[in-house]
């Protein structure tokens, strides 16, 4: 997966107005205590970044 298709379907699941505050805003304890954008900066991979951001919202299996 590459960053915009993580983007893509992170605005997809929350919305394009609520998606980028969320990533920036919403810490996972999977991701080490960080934000997805921290996560992403820091060279986690957007695969992994998007595998924890499904099961924190509990998306459907669509989204996966």
């Amino acid at each position: 997966m590459r960053h915009t298709e993580f983007w893509a379907r992170l605005d997809e699941a929350l919305g394009r107005e609520s998606a980028g505050s969320w990533a920036e805003l919403f810490v996972l304890q999977e991701l080490g205590s960080r934000t997805t954008r921290q996560a992403l900066d820091a060279g986690v991979p957007p695969k992994q970044v998007w595998a924890a951001v499904w099961r924190a919202l509990e998306l459907p299996e669509r989204y996966r």
